[in-house]
């Protein structure tokens, strides 16, 4: 027969109390691996946006436009004007990170900076 000190020290239950503590901690770490994971993806994007923009520039195109074809939609592309001198061509292209899911408000801003040589049509 059990008695009142056996029924005590019993350990029955402790891996579920021991669970439900550590599940804000598991989920805490999750969310914050995510928006790691979306503040590299917005790297990414702006670098490649800047590319495409300074591909475009170099031969007299839409900066604009080639960044904005070359983004997700719930990210915003502000720049990709075509700049530089006669010989080369410099963009800078500026995108939000999302908090959490994209398209919904804002951390800080991540800017994407590319070059490339303008293309001139030369006579034979």
């Amino acid at each position: 027969m059990r008695t009142y000190r056996d029924v005590s020290r019993d350990d029955r239950g402790q891996v579920a109390v021991e669970f439900l503590g550590m599940v804000p901690v598991i989920l805490l770490t999750l969310v914050l691996l995510w928006q790691v994971v979306l503040v590299g993806y917005t790297y990414t994007l702006a670098g490649n946006a800047a590319d495409e923009a300074a591909r475009a520039c170099a031969v007299d195109g839409d900066g604009v436009a080639a960044a904005s074809r070359h983004i997700d939609g719930a990210w915003s592309v502000s720049g990709g004007d075509c700049g530089g001198s006669d010989d080369m061509v410099h963009v800078t292209v500026t995108l939000r990170v999302p908090v959490l899911v994209p398209g919904v408000g804002g951390l800080f801003d991540v800017v994407g900076e590319a070059g490339a040589v303008r293309e001139k049509v030369t006579a034979p």
